[in-house]
C-alpha cells in the first residue's frame, strides 16, 4: 500500500484493517475483479477506495481515472469525503457528481481536472452525455450497494454507464446483502470476478452486539411510544426510519413539538435542507434524524445507539441496511421495530429469513410496563421532553451552506388597463380618440354589428328615440332574426324607447 494512503489513514485513527479489507486489498489492488460482501459497519468503502486511490496515476492529465457509482446522494457525499481523507497526500483529485445541486459548479470542477468521479447514475450520465464528463479513460468502475443498484429501477442506467468506459478495467462490486440473481447479473459484466463474503456463510446478517426488540402497536400511539423510548437511559442519537415522505416530516414536527432536536431527511426535501440535517445530526445539533430509506444505506454517523422503524420494512434486505446504522465498527446498539396488526406476515416472513426467531410480536403500548424494562425507561417520563434536558441546539442552528440560499423570486407584472408594458406595444392597434379620453384600469365592452362605434351618432334611424338611445348608451339588442324581421325588430326598438319616453313625462 502507498505509504501516503497509509499514513493519512493513521491520521484519522484507522490502524488495523476489518475482515472485509484484509480479504479484498489484496485482490483489488492487483486489479482483479470481484464482489464484496460484509455486514453494515465494517468498512467496505475503504474496501475498494484504498485499491482505487493506490492505482491512480499522479499526476493524471485531468480525465477520471477511476469511477464510484452510489445510488443516493447522501452516501455520494459519505464516499467523497473518506475518499478525500484517504488521499489527501497523494494529490488525488475527487469529486461529488450529484443531483439536486447547480450543474455549473460540477461542471467547473471536472474543467479544473479530476482523478476520481464519485456520483449518482442520473447525474453522472447527464454530465456525459453534455459531453462535460469524460469515461473513456477510466481504469476502475465500483458498484457501492451493487445489490440496490442492480435492481430494476437502476439497471438501464448502469448499463448505459458501461457502455460508456473501456471493456478493459476493474469492477469491483459491494454490498451488505447481495442476492443470487443479482450476482448471477453482474458476472455478465465482470471478467472472473471473485466472490469474497466477510462472514461465516450460517452467521446472521445482523451483527450480533444489536439488540433487537418487536413490538405490535397502534398506529395511534406510536407517537407517544416513540417519544418515551427516546428518553432512554443512555441514549445517544437516534434514527427513526418511515415508509413515507410524509410519515416522516409529521413524526419530525410532532417530535420537534414536543421538545426533541429533530431533523428529517426525505425525497420532497431540496438537497440543501438534507445535507443540512445530516450535518447537524453529525455535530450533534440534532439528535433524532427521521427519514425515509434514502439514508438507510451506507451513511456512518458515529454515537448512533438507537434505530427505530415506525413501520414494519418492506422486506429483510431494507430491514439489515437500516438497522445497520446502529451497532457499527464493533459497537453496541438497539433496534426496534413497531408492527402494525396488518404487518404481522410480512413480518413473520423477515424473521424467518433472517433467523431472528422472532416470529411474534409483543402487543405494547405506551404505558406497558415491559416498555420501560426493556428500553431502560425511567417510570416517570411522559410523551414530552423536559425542559431541563432540552440542552441540543436544534436544526436552526446549523448554518446553510453556500447554495442552499433561498431563491429570488421574480418580479412579475401584469397589466390589463393598457399601462407602459402593453399600452405602448398595442397602441397602433387600439388607440383611438375614446381610448385616449377613458379612465385607466376600466373596462368598456362595445359590441355593434352595423360597422359603426357605438359613440359616434347613427347615420340615420327611422325612430328618433331609437337615435338618442343609441347616442347615450349603446343598447346591446338581439339581431337573430331573418333579414324579413328586422324592421320588426326596429319598431319594437322605437316602442320601448317611446314608452321610456313617456315614463319620463
Amino acid at each position: 500500500m502507498h505509504p501516503d494512503i497509509v499514513r493519512a489513514l493513521s491520521e484519522a485513527g484507522i490502524e488495523r484493517t476489518f475482515a472485509i479489507q484484509e480479504l479484498t486489498l489484496p485482490l483489488a489492488m492487483g486489479g482483479e475483479d470481484l464482489i464484496g460482501q460484509a455486514r453494515t459497519g465494517t468498512g467496505k468503502t475503504l474496501g475498494f477506495g484504498v485499491p482505487l486511490l493506490h492505482r491512480v496515476q499522479v499526476p493524471g492529465d485531468g480525465t477520471p481515472q477511476a469511477l464510484v457509482v452510489v445510488p443516493t446522494r447522501e452516501l455520494c457525499l459519505q464516499v467523497t469525503r473518506d475518499l478525500t481523507d484517504a488521499g489527501k497526500h497523494l494529490g488525488v483529485r475527487t469529486v461529488a457528481v450529484y443531483g439536486g445541486r447547480p450543474y455549473e459548479e460540477q461542471i467547473s470542477a471536472l474543467r479544473k481536472g479530476v482523478d476520481v468521479v464519485i456520483g449518482t447514475p442520473g447525474r453522472l450520465l447527464d454530465l456525459a452525455e453534455q459531453r462535460h464528463l469524460v469515461l473513456g479513460k477510466v481504469r476502475g468502475l465500483v458498484l457501492d450497494e451493487a445489490d440496490e443498484m442492480l435492481d430494476l429501477g437502476f439497471l438501464p442506467d448502469i448499463e448505459r454507464i458501461l457502455r460508456m468506459v473501456p471493456e478493459q478495467r476493474q469492477t469491483m462490486l459491494f454490498s451488505a446483502t447481495m442476492p443470487g440473481p443479482i450476482l448471477t447479473l453482474a458476472r455478465t459484466f465482470m471478467t472472473r470476478p471473485t466472490h469474497i463474503r466477510a462472514e461465516q456463510a450460517d452467521e446472521s446478517a445482523v451483527h450480533e452486539r444489536t439488540h433487537q426488540l418487536v413490538y405490535r402497536a397502534h398506529s395511534m400511539d406510536k407517537s407517544e411510544l416513540i417519544a418515551k423510548a427516546l428518553q432512554a437511559e443512555g441514549r445517544g442519537l437516534a434514527m427513526i426510519f418511515s415508509r413515507t415522505k410524509r410519515q416522516a416530516q409529521k413524526l419530525a414536527d410532532e417530535l420537534t413539538e414536543r421538545g426533541f432536536a429533530a431533523g428529517a431527511v426525505h425525497g420532497d426535501l431540496g438537497q440543501g435542507a438534507r445535507e443540512k440535517a445530516l450535518r447537524a445530526f453529525r455535530s450533534g445539533k440534532v439528535d433524532v434524524l427521521v427519514a425515509t430509506d434514502v439514508a438507510a444505506r451506507g451513511i456512518d454517523v458515529a454515537g448512533v445507539t438507537h434505530v427505530i422503524n415506525l413501520q414494519c420494512p418492506d422486506d429483510e434486505k431494507t430491514y439489515v441496511h437500516r438497522i445497520g446504522r446502529t451497532g457499527r465498527a464493533g459497537r453496541e446498539g438497539v433496534a426496534i421495530t413497531l408492527v402494525d396488526w396488518d404487518e404481522e406476515p410480512r413480518w413473520k416472513l423477515i424473521s424467518d429469513t433472517l433467523g431472528l426467531g422472532k416470529p411474534e410480536p409483543v402487543e405494547t403500548y405506551s404505558t406497558s410496563p415491559h416498555l420501560f424494562t426493556d428500553l431502560d425507561i425511567p417510570t416517570d417520563v411522559t410523551g414530552r421532553l423536559p425542559l431541563a434536558k432540552r440542552t441540543r441546539e436544534g436544526l436552526d442552528a446549523e448554518p446553510e451552506t453556500q447554495g442552499e440560499a433561498k431563491r429570488p423570486r421574480r418580479n412579475r407584472r401584469r397589466t390589463r388597463g393598457g399601462k407602459e408594458s402593453r399600452g405602448e406595444v398595442e397602441a397602433g392597434a387600439r388607440q383611438d380618440s375614446d381610448a385616449e379620453t377613458r379612465p385607466a384600469r376600466t373596462r368598456q365592452r362595445r359590441r355593434t354589428r352595423g360597422g359603426g362605434e357605438a359613440s359616434a351618432p347613427a347615420p340615420e334611424a327611422p325612430a328618433a328615440g331609437g337615435e338618442a338611445d343609441a347616442g347615450e348608451r349603446p343598447r346591446r339588442r338581439r339581431r337573430r332574426r331573418r333579414p324579413g324581421g328586422e324592421q320588426a325588430g326596429e319598431a319594437g326598438g322605437s316602442a320601448r324607447s317611446g314608452n321610456a319616453d313617456g315614463g319620463a313625462a
